[in-house]
């Protein structure tokens, strides 16, 4: 398996400073402020990086899943919401939300909630995050 990479570097104090990431041999990159991490600003923050990977990780995992199990899904679509709060006064990462639609020939609600709580578990990035106090999953079918 291929070791993943990124860099990333800061410059100046938290609140006045900023920093650029790059991963992905470059195609993927960023510029990252105190105001776009802990203010909602523009530019990018580590939180929505976390979210990416979560979400694509997960998908992937879920269509293993369900392919495993005998059907292959035609789409499977992840939103990934990451939740950043202070916790005894230290910026932490409290909730994970992903919200997960998928178009799975053969399979009905249920079964597809199923195989999404499956896909959770066995997902290499929920298993990093398993630090994270709440990490759920709303798995519904594609009308």
């Amino acid at each position: 398996m291929p070791v993943s990479k990124a860099h990333a570097n800061w410059n100046g104090d938290i609140p006045t400073g900023s920093g650029q990431f790059t991963a992905g041999g470059g195609s993927i990159s960023g510029g990252v402020t105190y105001k776009s991490r802990f203010e909602d600003g523009p530019g990018s923050n580590p939180e929505q990086l976390i979210a990416a990977a979560h979400a694509s990780c997960f998908s992937m995992a879920l269509a293993s899943t369900l392919a495993g199990a005998g059907f292959p899904a035609e789409t499977i679509e992840t939103d990934a919401s990451v939740t950043l709060r202070p916790v005894d006064g230290a910026p932490t990462i409290i909730k994970i939300e992903l919200v997960t639609q998928g178009r799975v020939p053969g399979v009905d609600e249920e079964q597809f909630r199923e195989y999404a709580a499956q896909a959770k578990a066995g997902c290499p990035v929920s298993r990093a995050l398993a630090g994270v106090p709440e990490i759920t999953v709303q798995a519904s079918l594609a009308g």
